[in-house]
């Protein structure tokens, strides 16, 4: 194993503005954390890796896969990495990667039956969440418009578990510009809401309408007066009375199962 960085590394300067996602952001980069994050994020060679920092502990445990990747693995105590990044992060294991210079073009659009539409999720926890769910629930993408968090803050590629590195995924500057992008590919828009005129999901469901784009709002103020009115549905998840709403993960959870469940098998 090669040997411990020295504290006065050069090389350990970027790790130091970990914590200031607007340093990382001027400089087009993101950071993955956590072994699981960091394994998923080299083997999905969609992001070129700037460096790793690990560990003793786990640079052994990635051994395979960091043998795997051209770019620089620096190994040094958990100490100095808290020393370092000022955090004690947890399974000594972090990367800096590029943001594409190009953002994502949007060609998975034409091939998309079911996608997520994010309108106003501040919450990077939420963002991560979501990402997380469509992934494991069948979603073929997801748009992000830009009163969302940024999906390559370190909490939302955490929380996601780095789907946000695996799901093709495109941001739109406005809800009115990812409108306009659905549009284009015929998608039926459907806007989850809790407002009591909108048709419950379980009906929506039976229509098995394709391809779908479920735009969801944030949990304090739901979707935008513009969100709904662009919308061709407007639906909701019927809920015990004095129950106002539902976390907006657990909703997206709910919503995609039903869409993606065929309602006429047994």
């Amino acid at each position: 194993m090669q040997g411990e960085v020295d504290a006065t590394d050069p090389r350990l300067e970027p790790y130091r503005h970990v914590g200031d996602a607007a340093w990382l952001q001027s400089r087009g980069l993101f950071v993955a954390e956590g072994r699981l994050v960091v394994e998923r994020l080299i083997a999905s060679a969609r992001y070129s890796i700037h460096s790793i920092i690990v560990t003793p502990a786990a640079h052994a445990a990635l051994a395979s896969s960091l043998d795997a990747v051209a770019t620089e693995v620096l190994v040094c105590s958990p100490a100095r990495l808290e020393q370092v990044t000022g955090f004690d992060f947890h399974r000594g294991c972090l990367a800096l990667a590029h943001r594409p210079a190009v953002q994502d073009d949007g060609a998975w659009l034409a091939r998309g039956e079911l996608v997520l539409v994010l309108d106003g999720i501040g919450n990077p926890d939420n963002v991560g969440g979501l990402f997380r769910t469509a992934a494991a629930l069948g979603a073929d993408g997801v748009l992000v418009t830009g009163t969302t968090a940024d999906p390559l803050y370190r909490k939302s590629i955490r929380t996601s578990m780095a789907a946000v590195l695996q799901l093709p995924w495109l941001r739109a500057p406005s809800a009115a510009d990812a409108t306009s992008r659905l549009r284009v590919h015929d998608y039926q828009i459907a806007a989850l809401t809790p407002h009591a005129d909108a048709m419950r999901l379980e009906r929506f469901a039976r229509l098995r309408l394709r391809p779908i784009a479920l735009v969801l709002g944030s949990e304090g103020h739901g979707l935008a007066n513009e969100s709904l009115d662009a919308a061709d549905h407007r639906v909701r998840i019927a809920q015990a009375s004095g129950v106002d709403s539902l976390n907006v993960t657990v909703a997206a959870g709910i919503a995609l199962h039903a869409l993606r469940t065929d309602p006429t098998e047994p």
